[in-house]
């Protein structure tokens, strides 16, 4: 059972990020305030829910959160500040478009920039651990996918209604025949035998 928050009877939100290792679309995050005595045992991290089972949390989420943001970093931003940089970036994004100011922030992960007036704790798999870091990485993840369905109509070629622009057999192949779109991140090692910066 996930844990509500880090500091209890306080507004805290939790933020997490979605598409670090992909070859291409945006790196989106999420930050979420949930009620002080939200309970929801179906709640986990993103990566251990079927595609159904997250879009049905989404839902969940939406309606009972208190606030929530989500961002996205284009790859053009991605590649001009870093991965890291971007990741970081969103969540602030994330986190500035709450008409909530928490009192304190859950960050998955271990690296975070400090945000102008709020302490923020850094939690390494956190969004196996506290429920609104998993409600977060639920909506960084879904709001990014369809994102990736949507650009896919464009380029059907690649597959990123099935692979959300991770580096897939099938991804890189169609990089290999068709080259790099608009939508990829172009500091990215796209193939493997390509010069280019590693993320």
């Amino acid at each position: 059972m996930l844990l509500n928050q880090i500091h209890k009877n306080i507004l805290e939100c939790g933020t997490d990020e979605a598409g670090r290792g992909c070859l291409s679309g945006p790196v989106t995050a999420a930050a979420v305030i949930l009620p002080l005595d939200f309970q929801c045992e179906l709640l986990d991290d993103s990566k251990k829910l079927s595609r159904k089972r997250r879009y049905l949390l989404r839902t969940l989420i939406e309606r009972e959160a208190l606030d929530y943001h989500v961002s996205h970093v284009m790859m053009e931003k991605i590649d001009e500040i870093n991965i890291l940089q971007a990741s970081l970036l969103a969540m602030h994004q994330a986190i500035d478009g709450l008409k909530l100011r928490p009192k304190h922030i859950a960050v998955d992960g271990n690296k975070f920039n400090a945000y102008p007036g709020i302490l923020a704790t850094t939690v390494v798999k956190g969004d196996g651990k506290y429920l609104h870091i998993a409600a977060a990485s639920i909506l960084a993840k879904t709001y990014r996918d369809d994102f990736m369905s949507r650009i896919a109509q464009e380029h059907p070629e690649y597959d990123w209604e099935n692979n959300q622009g991770y580096p897939t057999k099938k991804h890189r192949e169609a990089i290999r025949q068709y080259g790099a779109t608009p939508y990829h991140r172009m500091t990215f090692r796209l193939l493997p035998d390509q010069l280019t910066l590693d993320e």
